[in-house]
């Protein structure tokens, strides 16, 4: 499937459901990241959940032209379809030498779907520098369920990830991430938009495919972080491994035949 939309390739799709999060640095126009400020600083009216992305804030308003990105709309549309649905939406800030960092965590430890998932999209209206905090996040933690804050007593594992970014930059995570806000040392207040939007489709092959068959995605999916133990991080390849087969609808997929050989249960044959 070939296409003019800004749709993800496969390999960026295996990159996604390996690590659980794209980034987008710098997409979004100053224009749009001021009148972001503006808004932000005043508060956001709420959105019903189950209200159709389409229909769910006015055409002027600096959400529906940040998700009118065609950087934006086709990473959305190829990670949860053309038509979600708004979850929840909220704006974070960080005040000035608050001293604080929100515990690492996990959200919707109840969403344990195998063969789905929400996608929480990050914006952020300025530059995020390392003394302003920044969204801490664990790349390959989020088909490793856990329960909620159980994980908020760890305060860092050796690969992860705290955001630094130019103004305008959008990131997408999966729903089941591990991340946290960290404090903000500056004078200035540091505000984050978030959306989590959910599918109303299938997600299958929803990206531009004409790349599926690159080697290159075996080996995104593949990927080990270094905070892994050495054993168990085969039971995230093996995870990805199920969720990549339902994305692409392929049962015969595999990697390192783990989860084949898990799977192989030979029926019983008479005998003469």
């Amino acid at each position: 499937m070939s296409t003019s939309k800004h749709l993800l390739t496969s390999v960026q799709m295996a990159r996604f459901v390996a690590q659980g999060h794209l980034r987008l640095d710098g997409v979004v126009p100053q224009e749009i990241n001021e009148r972001a400020l503006a808004a932000l600083a005043d508060g956001l009216p709420g959105v019903p959940y189950g209200t159709p992305l389409r229909t769910a804030f006015p055409e002027d308003a600096f959400m529906s032209e940040l998700l009118a990105l065609p950087a934006v709309a086709g990473t959305v549309e190829s990670l949860v379809g053309p038509d979600p649905t708004v979850d929840h939406h909220a704006v974070h800030v960080r005040e000035p030498h608050d001293g604080h960092a929100q515990d690492l965590h996990a959200d919707a430890i109840i969403d344990v779907r195998p063969d789905a998932f929400d996608i929480q999209l990050m914006y952020y209206p300025h530059e995020v520098t390392p003394e302003m905090g920044g969204t801490l996040s664990v790349p390959g933690s989020h088909l490793r369920r856990v329960n909620e804050t159980d994980i908020g007593r760890v305060q860092n594992l050796r690969g992860q990830s705290r955001l630094t970014c130019p103004a305008g930059t959008v990131v997408l995570l999966h729903h089941g991430i591990w991340h946290g806000g960290r404090r903000n040392d500056t004078a200035r207040r540091r505000f984050m938009y978030k959306i989590r939007l959910n599918p109303t489709v299938p997600q299958v092959r929803l990206w531009d495919t004409a790349d599926l068959d690159d080697p290159a995605v075996a080996t995104e999916l593949h990927t080990y972080f270094p905070w892994y133990e050495a054993a168990t991080a085969r039971l995230e390849v093996y995870n990805r491994v199920l969720l990549w087969r339902a994305l692409t609808g392929d049962a015969s997929f595999d990697v390192e035949h783990w989860v084949t050989r898990v799977s192989n249960r030979p029926a019983l044959r008479s005998h003469a």
